[in-house]
């Protein structure tokens, strides 16, 4: 019962022991309660039981009983950390057990020689239990012994042989009712699917695991560290290593498994090395390598010894003893027969060669190049990764190229495995090299296209093909439906009582997890073999007149790619990090701005804008020509006000993450009907006013009629971060007047504004003209709700949506725009079968992103334009409610004279007041797409 029903089976071994037992009786008793303590509780209390049930078994006179007791004793002796005891308690079980009873005692020993990782013994002992097992009609211990066998077969990279192990435990489990053992079946099969590459089967096999459990109440201390190495291979690092470090917080709480504490010490290592916390990984991997050469456990000592090698190559460490120390963890990873033997040799060889020892280092690649030819993806990318290292060596720019390729494909056929757009923009992170060494090859002998072509190739990847489409899972859209409405009430009782309520916040947190488990196990849909990237095509659609600038960063300088009649041309401009720190002091200029009364910082942001310039376009500034500018920034660049800069201030300019995105957009024609949707989402500080206006409707907080003034621009802000509306009334510039944020605020000047043409007449907004436009769809107050507005939006020409945004940096695709009944996010976007051609976010910070991956970004905007969205005008910053009206106004005539999106927002900046607010809205503004 210990296993299938761990709880009551505690409760009646106590109630055997209350009742004054046999010795044979009070022996299964104890052992039962050690069993319980060993795998769920306190392991020092673990063995003072199973000690008393060995000695009650003697009393009784039973060889079998105590043999039995002496294979538990054993296991919990070698979880605590003594080994040499541990065996010894083996070797007398052995010794005193025969038939079935050596049989289990066997099977236990395998277990514990597979935790020690000495998986030739484990495998050995295995072959000699289970025909035993299987004569004896043993199912249950059958199973456990063929669910031992795969998982060492897993270890030792033999995934067929494992799966097929897996089916027939998971067969023979079906006919018991041993749920614990069931759940460690599930398990195991997310263990296999893991190797086997398919990390979305792994997450969902492992999240079912997970729920098995905790039916059961028992902790998941060795299910957390699968989970870690699932979530590593899919990009997610700094999650995992929350998780193991989470574990073994909990672990030292309940006096646990000192087996499992240096495991998990072990994945959380690997988890910092990968999330570029070098300090961390040290120190995490250091106590790992002490714990387990205590342990005695080889195997695993010796994999966080490399870990522990790279940790210290990444903090800088790298040295000739670290070559020798990466050399022999190599070969007694290869003598282990461990698939991560190719790894070492690769950290050997890159070490060696920044030391300049090309002889070496030849030495180590060659070996870890020999696993590019087979094996999971990562193993075969590090082969690649290895093989180019060696080409860059003997000088063949070719063979790195060629290298970098293969490597790349290699990656690309993996991610289209992942339906999640998360997990896919993530996974890019694992060809960055490959990227890097193929971009600085095409630097020195290529030229400027086949740099170009490089730049593309890991540029926006996960944008290059749709993400598979939510599956229609009555528990993901309850827990979406029930997310919105715990995040309404959250919201609502923010506003009401300032305060956050911590038990809704709690529920929110919960329902976020639950969905984006759900989301992750997504497979995908759609090949590797999207559109190759044409560097002719580009140039053909770009014609004589518009020219596109892509910023390739190689060793942490900017380099401008300039496209444009019929030519690349490369120009060297400043340092990344430079750019970067000039860019974050715009964006602090600019949300100053947003606020009447610091006209004085216009000038200082100004400025700023100069030196983004200098440093992002360097001399290629001059030689724009005088045309539209597309501009194709580097992740890491995606808060830059573009419109800001001097040479970029008065042109039609729109913004795409790869140059492949944009071909993309230009070449997306727009839906037939010239549909319109207007949104207004609640608690706008101007009630949303160039939604009514559009819609025709006369109201308050609407501008004048055609040819008149608008009423004063109040002071009002959207602030994403404290999403609180600061509303400044009309008469605020009289002394005492108004409040924003505590502060005294003044009239933002009044300026001309530019209405729409008659809403009966006027080409189709959206459509790139031609038709007319009918009466477009509003939806305001209670209409606004999340499923009516996804409806309306699905291939709608044109979207306008005046909303409350909110980026989450921490979950980005938890970014949302609030409705009536809570937040519209991401993973909601996701679902529809074709997003607007065209749409306007005139909300703030709706075109801020979070950088993953290699170049990737994630947010409202790029969910977007795989779906079918040509073209969006959002913003980066937080903006002046009131100034966004006349600006939103002179964009929609402009679209209504049949502009594109870009050069309707020109026309909109340049109709604006000419005062620091009005200014300050204009740049904060972009075009993305090229609709």
């Amino acid at each position: 019962m210990v296993f299938a029903a761990p709880n009551e089976a505690v409760e009646r071994a106590g109630e055997v022991l209350d009742a004054d037992p046999s010795p044979l009786h009070a022996s299964v008793a104890h052992q039962v309660i050690g069993i319980w303590q060993r795998d769920f509780g306190d392991l020092r209390r673990a063995l003072a039981h199973l000690r008393r049930a060995r000695d009650l078994a003697a009393r009784a006179d039973s060889a079998e009983r105590e043999a039995d007791v002496l294979a538990t004793l054993g296991v919990a002796l070698v979880h605590a950390g003594r080994t040499r005891d541990g065996l010894a308690a083996f070797e007398r079980g052995v010794a005193r057990g025969t038939g079935h009873t050596r049989a289990r005692v066997l099977f236990r020993r395998a277990y514990v020689w597979w935790v020690l990782g000495r998986h030739g013994e484990a495998l050995e002992d295995v072959r000699r239990a289970v025909p035993v097992l299987r004569q004896a009609d043993d199912v249950i211990w059958t199973a456990r012994a063929l669910t031992l066998r795969a998982t060492v077969h897993l270890a030792l990279g033999a995934v067929e042989r494992a799966e097929a192990d897996f089916a027939a435990a998971e067969a023979l489990w079906d006919t018991t009712g041993q749920e614990h053992d069931k759940a460690d079946a599930v398990e195991s099969r997310g263990l296999a699917a893991f190797r086997s590459g398919d990390v979305p089967a792994a997450l969902r096999l492992l999240d079912e695991a997970e729920e098995r459990y905790a039916k059961l109440g028992t902790p998941t201390f060795m299910l957390t560290i699968r989970r870690c190495e699932v979530l590593l291979a899919a990009g997610l690092a700094r999650e995992a290593l929350a998780e193991a470090d989470g574990a073994v917080a909990a672990l030292d709480g309940i006096g646990g498994q000192s087996t499992r504490k240096a495991e998990l010490l072990l994945v959380a290592a690997r988890a910092a090395r990968l999330a570029d916390d070098a300090q961390t990984a040290i120190a995490r991997a250091a106590v790992a390598v002490r714990l387990f050469a205590a342990q005695r456990r080889t195997w695993y000592e010796t994999h966080a010894r490399l870990v522990l090698i790279e940790a210290r190559v990444a903090a800088g460490r790298a040295s000739g003893r670290l070559v020798a120390d990466a050399a022999e963890v190599a070969e007694r990873l290869a003598a282990f027969g461990a698939p991560a033997a190719p790894e070492a040799s690769l950290l050997a060889g890159r070490i060696a060669l920044d030391l300049g020892w090309t002889a070496d280092a030849e030495r180590h690649l060659a070996v870890a190049a020999r696993s590019r030819r087979s094996g999971p993806p990562l193993a075969r990318m590090t082969g690649w990764a290895a093989q180019a290292l060696r080409a860059r060596a003997a000088g063949s720019t070719r063979g790195v190229l060629e290298a970098c390729r293969r490597g790349l494909d290699v990656l690309d056929d993996h991610r289209m495995t992942l339906g999640a757009s998360e997990l896919r923009a993530r996974a890019t992170a694992q060809g960055a090299e490959l990227a890097a060494m193929a971009q600085r090859a095409s630097l020195v002998s290529g030229g400027p296209r086949r740099l170009l072509v490089w730049s593309e190739r890991w540029r926006a990847t996960v944008l290059s093909a749709p993400p598979t489409r939510p599956p229609a899972d009555p528990a993901l859209l309850s827990g979406m439906t029930a997310f919105r409405e715990i995040a309404a009430r959250a919201e609502e009782a923010r506003l009401d009582g300032g305060r956050p309520v911590p038990a809704l916040e709690r529920e929110q947190r919960r329902l976020e997890r639950e969905i984006r488990s759900r989301t992750l196990h997504m497979r995908g849909e759609a090949s590797g073999d999207g559109d190759l990237f044409d560097v002719d095509r580009l140039l053909r659609r770009l014609g004589d007149g518009v020219r596109l600038v892509e910023l390739a960063v190689l060793d942490g300088r900017v380099h401008v790619l300039l496209c444009g009649q019929g030519r690349v041309r490369r120009f060297a401009a400043g340092l990344l990090a430079e750019a970067e720190r000039e860019a974050e002091h715009v964006q602090a200029g600019l949300r100053r701005l947003a606020h009447p009364g610091a006209e004085a910082r216009l000038p200082v942001v100004e400025a700023s804008g100069v030196r983004l310039q200098e440093l992002l376009l360097g001399p290629a500034a001059a030689q724009l020509g005088t045309g539209p500018v597309v501009i194709v920034p580097p992740g890491r660049l995606h808060r830059v006000p573009w419109a800001l800069l001097p040479a970029l201030r008065e042109r039609v300019l729109s913004v795409s993450p790869s140059a492949g995105s944009w071909l993309r957009a230009r070449e997306t024609a727009p839906p037939p009907g010239g549909r319109r949707v207007l949104v207004r989402g609640p608690g706008l500080a101007t009630g949303g006013a160039e939604v009514t206006h559009l819609a025709g409707r006369p109201t308050d907080s609407a501008p004048d009629a055609p040819g008149g003034r608008g009423g004063p621009a109040t002071g009002a802000v959207r602030d994403v971060r404290s999403d609180q509306v600061a509303q400044v009334a009309p008469d605020a510039g009289r002394p005492g007047a108004g409040h924003e944020n505590g502060r005294g605020a003044r009239d933002v000047p009044r300026g001309p504004v530019v209405a729409p043409s008659d809403s009966g007449s006027g080409p189709v907004a959206g459509a790139g003209g031609g038709g007319r436009r009918g009466v477009p769809v509003l939806l305001e107050e209670d209409e606004a709700r999340v499923p009516r507005v996804l409806r309306e939006l699905d291939g709608a020409a044109l979207a306008h949506i005046a909303a409350h945004g909110t980026f989450r940096a921490d979950s980005p695709l938890f970014s949302s725009l609030r409705m009536a009944d809570g937040p519209l996010i991401v993973h909601d976007l996701e679902r529809l079968d074709r997003s607007p051609y065209r749409i306007i976010l005139s909300c703030c910070d709706t075109a801020r992103f979070a950088s993953v991956g290699a170049d990737e970004l994630l947010g409202l905007v790029t969910a977007l334009l795989p779906l079918g969205t040509a073209g969006v005008v959002a913003c980066s910053a937080p903006v002046n409610d009131a100034a966004v009206v006349p600006l939103m106004l002179a964009l929609h005539k402009g679209l209504d004279a049949g502009l594109s999106l870009a050069e309707a927002l020109r026309d909109a900046r340049a109709a604006l007041p000419g005062d620091a607010v009005h200014q300050a809205t204009g740049w904060a503004f972009s075009a993305f797409g090229a609709a």
